[in-house]
C-alpha cells in the first residue's frame, strides 16, 4: 500500500471511529444478561414462587413481583455503572456525554418495561410480558448500535422482531418464556464475545454471527421446551365419560362426547355488585374432546379427536371484548363474547 493510500486509510478509520466513538463495555451484556435471564428462568417456574398460594392478594403479589424486579436491575445498574467508569479510568478513557445518557435510556426502557410487567397484574395481558422485555431490549441494543457496535444493530432489530414474531406465531406462553430467557442469559454474553470495537465488517459475516446467535437463542430454548412439554402417547387407551368411574395412576385419556354440559363456576366480587353464590355459565360442547389426566388429576392437556394435543399453555380461549347496554325502558345489560377454539391452532 502507498503512502497516500496509507493516508487514506487512517483518515477513514479516524472518521469511523469519530462516528461510532461510544465503547460498550463487555460486562454491561454480562451484568444485564445473566440476572435478567435468571429472572425469566424464575418467571418459567414461577408456579413455585411468588404464587397466590403464598400472595393471596392479587395487590401484595405484584408488588412482590415488582421488588424483586427492581431490587435485580437496580444493583445491575448500580454495578454497571461503577465498574464502566473504573474500566474508563483504568485505560485512562474519558467518558464520553453521550455513552452516560445512552445508559441512561437503557435504565430507562428497563424500567418501562418493569412498570409494564407491574401493570399486567390488574390491567392483563400477561401473555405479552415476555415480548414487552424482548421489544424494550431490542431497541435498547439497536440503541447502543448506533454509537457503537454495528453487530449490536443486527442484534437489536433480531430481538425486536423475536418479541413481535412470538405473538404473531402465539407461541405458548412457557416457550416465550424461555426464549425470553435465553436472549437475556445467553444471548447478551455470547454478544459480548462478539463485540469488535465497532470494525465494519461484510454482511455475509454479520449474517453468519446472527444466525449462530439467533440458533442459540431460539432453537435451543424451544428445544428444551419441547422436552419438557412431551406430547402423551398416541397408544393411550381412550375412556368414555360414561365409563369413566375412578381414576388411575400415571396417564389417561378421557374423551368428552358432544352433547357435554359443562358448567363455568363464575364468582363475583369487588365493591359495586352483591356478591351471590357463584354463577354457573353452562356451556355444551358441539364436538368431542378429548383431556389428559395424570394421576387422576387434569393435566391441562386437550386435543380434538384426529389433532395434535394442546398443552396447557396453549392460548385457546379468548374475551375479545365486552361491552354495557342501557336501551330506554329497559334494563341494563352486560354482553361479551367468548371463543375457545381447541382446534385449528397453529
Amino acid at each position: 500500500m502507498t503512502v497516500p493510500s496509507q493516508q487514506l486509510h487512517a483518515i477513514h478509520s479516524m472518521l469511523t471511529a469519530g462516528q461510532r466513538n461510544l465503547r460498550l463495555e463487555r460486562h454491561t451484556l454480562w451484568l444485564w444478561g445473566v440476572p435478567a435471564g435468571v429472572l425469566f428462568v424464575l418467571f418459567v417456574l414461577s408456579e413455585h414462587i411468588l404464587t397466590p398460594d403464598q400472595f393471596p392478594d392479587l395487590t401484595q403479589r405484584a408488588l412482590a413481583w415488582l421488588a424483586l424486579l427492581l431490587t435485580v436491575l437496580a444493583t445491575v445498574a448500580t454495578l454497571d455503572w461503577h465498574w464502566t467508569r473504573q474500566a474508563k479510568q483504568t485505560r485512562d478513557e474519558a467518558w464520553s456525554f453521550i455513552h452516560r445518557q445512552v445508559v441512561k435510556v437503557l435504565w430507562l426502557l428497563m424500567g418501562l418495561a418493569t412498570l409494564t410487567t407491574f401493570a399486567m397484574f390488574f390491567y392483563g395481558g400477561g401473555y405479552m410480558v415476555c415480548a414487552v422485555w424482548l421489544v424494550f431490549l431490542g431497541v435498547s441494543l439497536y440503541l447502543h448500535g448506533l454509537f457503537s457496535e454495528e453487530l449490536l444493530e443486527w442484534a437489536g432489530l433480531l430481538t425486536i422482531a423475536l418479541g413481535i414474531v412470538s405473538l404473531l406465531a402465539r407461541l405458548p406462553y412457557d416457550s416465550m418464556r424461555w426464549v425470553a430467557a435465553a436472549v437475556f442469559g445467553l444471548g447478551l454474553p455470547m454478544l459480548s464475545l462478539m463485540l469488535d470495537h465497532g470494525r465494519h465488517r461484510p454482511a455475509s459475516l454479520r449474517l453468519g454471527q446472527m444466525l449462530a446467535w439467533l440458533s442459540v437463542v431460539v432453537l435451543a430454548p424451544l428445544t428444551l421446551d419441547r422436552l419438557l412439554h412431551q406430547t402423551p402417547p398416541v397408544e393411550l387407551p381412550i375412556t368414555p365419560l360414561r365409563e369413566f368411574h375412578q381414576s388411575q395412576p400415571g396417564a389417561q385419556v378421557v374423551r368428552l362426547p358432544v352433547g357435554t354440559v359443562i358448567p363455568v363456576q363464575i364468582e363475583l366480587a369487588g365493591d359495586v355488585f352483591a356478591s351471590p353464590s357463584p354463577v354457573q355459565l353452562p356451556l355444551t360442547l358441539r364436538q368431542p374432546v378429548d383431556v389428559l389426566l395424570k394421576n387422576g388429576q387434569l393435566s391441562g392437556e386437550a386435543r380434538i379427536p384426529g389433532e395434535p394435543w394442546l398443552r396447557r399453555d396453549t392460548r385457546w380461549l379468548n374475551i375479545p371484548w365486552l361491552k354495557a347496554d342501557l336501551p330506554p325502558g329497559g334494563q341494563p345489560a352486560v354482553r361479551t363474547q367468548l371463543i375457545v377454539r381447541v382446534g385449528g391452532q397453529p
